[in-house]
């Protein structure tokens, strides 16, 4: 959808900008930051006064730190007001010192917005929500192009947040004063925006569709993580030879590693660029790494034995890698029709269906069916007498949500009858 298709009912045209009023701080001000156990204890008692909903975010330090911790938590609550937590500086034990406020947040519904950012790592500080509303995802159900908090708060309130620290190192102590305005910001008008979001929802008769996400993204369980992480190096696709691709993953392992070890960001440690340099060379000695762009450095000459020793464990692999991935699910698809060309033929049926599908009810294609679901069923389909009732089989095993198997089986069913004789 573009900004002059026409909107589903119940959302506002995009196509005329409405001037938003600035929202530069907080109405009560800048909360003080609750740092110590006994801060921490108030903020909760704070929040245990106050009724409805608890408008929740979370900041990281991504790109600085190793970890997905929360560095900052920021909750807001009618009658309560905005708490700023630190739950990392307080000198104690994390789960201990948070549980007042894993106990009051489990007593009414969570709102965030893009929760799958924040659940992580709230949950490892022992919270979790008894209900959740995530108003970037509602966003995407109501058919909104653009779907980031300061749009949407733009979009549906008619206020301009303040952008510029979403990207900090929010590990940094003490923090800014500016950072915390930001932070408390992103849960001044969250309750609000839920509200907003949810009558958009209602008025193109989705709220059930909304409902069914929100619980599946609370319960569900993580994915496990993929095994063979080292071959996302940035540029190794260069990187055709086996025992150069062994050299690859002890480069990384070394170097993920010492960045756990650490607590610091791996890129930070040592570039993929460097990596993928130095398993190229395979240089033997500390003049010839060296001599390298980036091990060159003074930082990084300290660390030149723990690098060479990395890739000499490389060159001592009896059975290195080869440049294929060990495959869970179906190659990719722009080998499907050499290999499999029925299948290639069900998938560019059911891509044109679920894209007209999507068209119609305003809904992205991704969120109608995630895309590795449509490739494997369209990989391994084998033709069967009753196409529907197979379909949704496979689609309920998948984990798709009610609404999405009754919107999405009928297209499939037709691309998939093709091979009913």
């Amino acid at each position: 959808m573009t900004e002059t298709d026409p909107e589903p009912d119940g959302a506002a045209s995009d196509s005329v900008e409405p001037e938003a009023i600035p929202l530069l701080a907080p109405a009560e001000g800048v909360p003080p930051l609750s740092i110590y156990p006994s801060d921490i204890a108030r903020a909760a008692e704070r929040l245990a006064g106050g009724t409805g909903p608890f408008a929740i975010d979370a900041e990281r330090a991504s790109g600085f730190r190793y970890s997905n911790r929360a560095y900052l938590v920021q909750i807001r609550r009618a009658g309560a007001g905005t708490v700023l937590i630190d739950p990392v500086n307080h000198g104690g034990d994390s789960l201990q010192v948070m549980a007042p406020i894993a106990q009051v947040l489990g007593s009414d519904e969570w709102i965030l917005h893009a929760a799958d950012q924040d659940l992580p790592c709230l949950a490892e500080l022992g919270m979790t929500p008894p209900r959740l509303y995530d108003t970037e995802l509602g966003g995407r159900l109501a058919g909104f192009e653009r779907v980031n908090l300061a749009e949407e708060v733009r979009r549906l309130l008619g206020l301009g947040l303040v952008k510029g620290h979403g990207a900090a190192d929010w590990s940094k102590r003490p923090l800014p004063q500016e950072w915390l305005n930001y932070a408390a910001l992103d849960v001044e008008v969250l309750v609000e925006l839920r509200h907003a979001v949810a009558a958009v929802l209602e008025e193109q008769g989705k709220s059930d569709w909304a409902a069914q996400e929100f619980e599946y993204l609370r319960s569900v369980e993580s994915t496990p993580t993929r095994r063979d992480r080292w071959r996302r190096t940035s540029g190794i696709h260069k990187v055709r030879n086996p025992r150069a691709l062994a050299a690859v993953r002890e480069l990384w392992t070394t170097r993920d590693h010492i960045a756990a070890r650490r607590d610091i960001a791996p890129g930070r440690i040592l570039p993929d660029s460097a990596i993928i340099s130095a398993a190229t060379a395979d240089p033997d000695t500390i003049e010839k790494l060296t001599a390298l762009p980036i091990f060159g450095g003074s930082r990084q000459r300290r660390s030149a034995q723990v690098w060479l020793d990395a890739l000499a464990r490389a060159r001592q692999d009896p059975d290195p890698p080869t440049g294929t991935e060990p495959v869970n699910g179906p190659p990719p698809t722009s080998r499907w029709s050499r290999r499999k060309p029925e299948a290639a033929e069900r998938l560019e049926k059911a891509r044109a269906g679920l894209a007209e599908l999507s068209q119609r009810v305003s809904v992205p294609a991704e969120n109608l069916l995630t895309p590795d679901t449509l490739r494997r069923l369209c990989w391994d389909w084998q033709p069967v007498p009753d196409v529907a009732t197979a379909v949704d089989e496979f689609l309920t095993q998948a984990g798709a949500r009610p609404w999405q198997r009754e919107l999405t089986g009928p297209v499939l069913t037709a691309a998939l009858t093709i091979d009913v004789s």
